[in-house]
């Protein structure tokens, strides 16, 4: 591929998060995550837009919650359509207008033209969206200069209110999204976007039995911007028993493509998991079989030794993996919204929490790994996983 002029793109800023309770949002993140609450819609935005927003903030990451309030706002004719979700996200850029110009010139499609607007000190921002192959998800790109608030009319809090960040999350590492199909992302993220390929894999499950009728598979591809290192991870099922994938299920119960996760990066993942437990947060179960075989799985990819105890992993059902010695990374998923809340318009969209220890890639290891430790515990107790 030939590169293409970079478009200035600095950080994932944040994501705003459509949700049909947005009382419960704020328990979620200020009581069990530890975020901050930072702000909120100013009435006048609230009755303008027919909805209502909270912003909440740990470490550089931002999550802003946007409920309902009447017919006819954005967060209305997404739930209309979705579950809970992730329906925009926002990068900081370098130069607006320039990124306007490049993104418009590759065959993006600004939904808006640029926008600009004045606090009451003369500070600036700047923004404009666009539509993107990932479902009804918009992609927003915001320049600053002073500006405090994250948009107009979102009304910044004194101080931040609630949680203190005790986890001690840092930022967004990177951005997983489900699809159908990845032929036309991977074109959209490599010539509009002027992203590069940066990782990939693909396996399926199928051959632990090959007797069993099911399996589970996916084929993931990651890019990411050469200049800021923003990370998106784009998957698709893969055969045979496409419609089965745990990827496929995803697109069903979103009702589209869209953004799966978020990975946020954490300083000690041992004591924030441990924490996060103590609060009674449920993540996705590992079984034992996937460390039982984790020794000969680390010895074969040539990682040798790890700072952490095994059996404290085995505990906190903490995922580990790597490409050599001395580079490893440490990881967990939350369980998924609808599994959270017990309530299926709560969506499909979960949490992950990374800790990186010189390992930059995703866990290729314990992708195929911890699939295939699904399958075998499965048929050893088809009553289910323990």
């Amino acid at each position: 591929m030939t590169k293409v002029e970079s478009l200035g793109i600095k950080r994932l800023e944040s994501v705003h998060y459509y949700v049909h309770d947005l009382e419960r949002s704020r328990r979620f993140y200020t009581e069990v995550m530890d975020f901050a609450e930072i702000g909120g819609s100013s009435e006048a935005l609230t009755r303008a837009g027919k909805q209502r927003s909270l912003a909440f903030l740990a470490g550089n990451c931002v999550v802003v919650c946007i409920e309902p309030r009447g017919e006819g706002g954005r967060a209305w004719r997404w739930l209309r359509k979705h579950p809970d979700g992730v329906g925009t996200l926002n990068f900081e850029v370098e130069d607006v207008r320039k990124a306007f110009r490049l993104l418009e010139g590759r065959g993006g499609t600004p939904i808006d033209e640029v926008r600009r607007f004045e606090d009451e000190r003369g500070n600036e921002i700047a923004f404009f969206s666009i539509t993107t192959p990932f479902g009804d998800t918009t992609f927003r790109f915001v320049e600053r200069h002073g500006y405090r608030a994250l948009y107009p009319g979102l009304e910044m809090h004194e101080a931040p209110r609630g949680g203190r960040n005790r986890l001690g999350f840092v930022g967004f590492d990177h951005t997983t999204s489900n699809f159908p199909t990845l032929g036309h992302v991977s074109l959209w993220l490599e010539h509009v976007m002027g992203f590069e390929r940066f990782w990939e894999i693909q396996f399926h499950t199928a051959d632990v039995d090959p007797t069993q009728q099911t399996g589970s598979g996916l084929r993931s591809l990651v890019y990411r911007d050469p200049v800021s290192g923003v990370k998106f991870a784009n998957n698709e099922p893969w055969r045979p028993f496409f419609r089965s994938s745990q990827i496929n299920i995803f697109n069903e119960e979103l009702r589209g493509a869209g953004v799966q996760h978020l990975a946020i990066t954490v300083k000690d993942i041992i004591g924030c998991v441990r924490l996060l437990r103590e609060r009674g947060l449920e993540f996705m179960p590992t079984p034992g079989t996937y460390y039982d075989a984790l020794p000969a799985r680390l010895r074969k990819v040539g990682i040798g030794s790890i700072d952490e105890d095994l059996a404290v992993l085995r505990d906190l059902e903490i995922l580990v993996d790597g490409d050599g010695p001395g580079r490893y990374l440490l990881q967990i998923f939350l369980k998924e919204s609808s599994g959270l809340y017990h309530e299926a318009s709560a969506g499909p969209f979960f949490f992950e929490i990374i800790q990186r220890k010189g390992d930059e890639g995703f866990g290729a290891g314990h992708f195929r790994a911890l699939f295939e430790s699904i399958e075998r515990a499965q048929q050893a107790h088809p009553q289910g996983v323990n």
